[in-house]
């Protein structure tokens, strides 16, 4: 297919060359709303689980690498135990790597509005609105992966060696963020392969120096992995293990990225994957090895819809570089010329509706709303509850026995009030104290949600386990979610948990 590039000035509307300051004036605003929602809204339970991380800083844990636990303390320390606090570094990262995204496109992308419509796309996508706020492993590995393009970019236009280990930092610091970081090196593998300039690098001591770098940052994870009988690596690459071919869950990924996207944005970023001159070439070989891994994935399991998030900055240059080519007349040029009037509109649309909905809750969807099960509206309130039943029937301690709702409590109770004790998945709270087998012999009160109902396991440890009760969590008058209260006493020989 033989594209021409689109001078600025003979674009006409939404793509002149005076329009990169309204684009970027538009970012302005999309960050202030990320900020602004990541101030009111309440956190999710993985963020309120890494907040527990925060509070017992480690080299690593079971789920992740340790990166999130220390960004979200560093905002803590300034800010106090509220969400903005808990998501504040995440949220500055989103800056930063839309500051990578904007320079990435400035170099690689000739036409000069580019760089606006790239950082534009970037921070339109429903996958950065929502993870480059929360404060998960994604906000960290999203702006390191922003910043590993730009230095490979760097490298690309020929200044200098010495970005090959800008790239290592920013490598080794995603590495420490999730390890889908790995695909960084793949990527750049494919576009030296792919570039005939870039070939000379494989002669020459700056990539594996930057390899060296990246290994360094990320050797403390290593260690602390080999001293815990490498419980994070079994749990991650564990799910590579081929199960079944299925066509199941490979339409679920392919629409999950169609809406994470969103949908025109993600239509130009296909058209700009699938070129094949010199100018969008790093871009694409930063998707395509994780790209097919997913897609492989996906054949034999569920993809989850976060996990490819560190392609987002990519994918956003890609679409960039889709809207300056001039493509043969026919249905692609069609296509292409209604994405690029539809795909910022559209998208933006989608995300106010999102921030809409999440933040007043317009329409009383109750539990069909994905996003006040997933948020703690409503949690507060459900823990003052709990609390009261745990006050009428003296407990000394909560029990627990799933993360989500171990970390729910342990953010939202008073900090003087009774302690939370999980009696399940140790290996989550290997950085907490064990609770004293004092404790555990008193009358205590058993939390759960009733769809994740673990009785049977608690009945397992103690002599006596009798239902107390139901407590609702709510958003107005929708009910979300349900939580059953048991009565325990008697721990048996075997009884066992942590304190967070």
């Amino acid at each position: 297919m033989e594209l021409r590039h689109v001078e600025p000035v003979r674009v006409a509307g939404a793509l002149s060359a005076r329009w990169p300051h309204a684009l970027l004036a538009a970012v302005v605003v999309l960050t202030l709303l990320r900020f602004a929602a990541g101030a009111v809204l309440p956190l999710s339970a993985d963020e309120a689980y890494y907040w527990l991380w925060s509070r017992h800083l480690a080299a690593g844990y079971y789920d992740h690498p340790p990166l999130i636990a220390f960004a979200i303390r560093a905002g803590t320390a300034l800010f106090g135990n509220t969400a903005f606090a808990i998501r504040c570094a995440g949220l500055a990262l989103s800056v930063a790597a839309s500051w990578a995204v904007w320079q990435t496109a400035k170099l690689t992308l000739p036409e000069r509005p580019a760089a606006a419509w790239a950082c534009l796309f970037f921070n339109l996508t429903l996958m950065v609105a929502v993870e480059a706020m929360a404060a998960t492993p994604d906000a960290p590995v999203i702006a390191a992966a922003a910043f590993f393009l730009y230095f490979l970019a760097r490298v690309e236009a020929g200044h200098g060696g010495q970005w090959w280990l800008a790239a290592g930092i920013a490598a080794g610091i995603g590495l420490l963020s999730k390890y889908t970081a790995l695909f960084f090196g793949a990527g750049a593998l494919v576009w030296l392969l792919a570039d005939p300039r870039g070939r000379r690098w494989l002669l020459s001591p700056w990539p594996y120096a930057g390899g060296l770098i990246a290994l360094l940052i990320f050797l403390p994870n290593l260690l602390w992995n080999a001293r815990h009988d490498w419980m994070t690596f079994a749990f991650q690459f564990g799910r590579v293990d081929r199960g079944p071919f299925t066509l199941r869950f490979l339409g679920e990924f392919v629409a999950a990225q169609f809406g994470m996207a969103t949908p025109f944005i993600f239509i130009l970023a296909l058209f700009g994957l699938f070129v094949r001159d010199g100018r969008s070439r790093l871009a694409a070989a930063m998707i395509w090895p994780a790209a097919a891994y997913f897609l492989f994935h996906a054949l034999h399991d569920r993809v989850q819809g976060n996990w490819p998030s560190f392609l987002f900055p990519a994918l956003a240059l890609c679409a960039a570089d889709a809207m300056f080519r001039i493509y043969p007349a026919g249905w692609k040029a069609r296509v292409v010329e209604f994405s690029r009037k539809a795909a910022a509109p559209v998208a933006a649309l989608m995300l106010g509706l999102i921030y809409l909905q999440a933040v007043t809750g317009i329409l009383p969807l109750g539990r069909k709303d994905p996003l006040q099960r997933l948020l703690a509206f409503g949690f507060a309130q459900a823990t003052n509850d709990i609390v009261a039943v745990a006050q009428k029937h003296h407990a000394a301690a909560l029990l627990t026995t799933e993360y989500k709702t171990t970390a729910w409590l342990r953010y939202y109770l008073p900090p003087e009030s009774v302690p939370v004790v999980p009696v399940d998945e140790p290996w989550r709270w290997l950085m907490t104290p064990s609770a004293s087998h004092a404790v555990l012999s008193m009358s205590l009160l058993y939390v759960a949600n009733v769809r994740q109902d673990g009785a049977a396991t608690v009945a397992q440890m103690f002599d006596t386990v009798r239902d107390c009760g139901t407590v609702t969590r709510s958003r107005g008058n929708q009910p979300i979610d349900h939580y059953r209260l048991y009565c325990v006493n008697g721990a048996k020989p075997g009884a066992r948990g942590r304190i967070p």
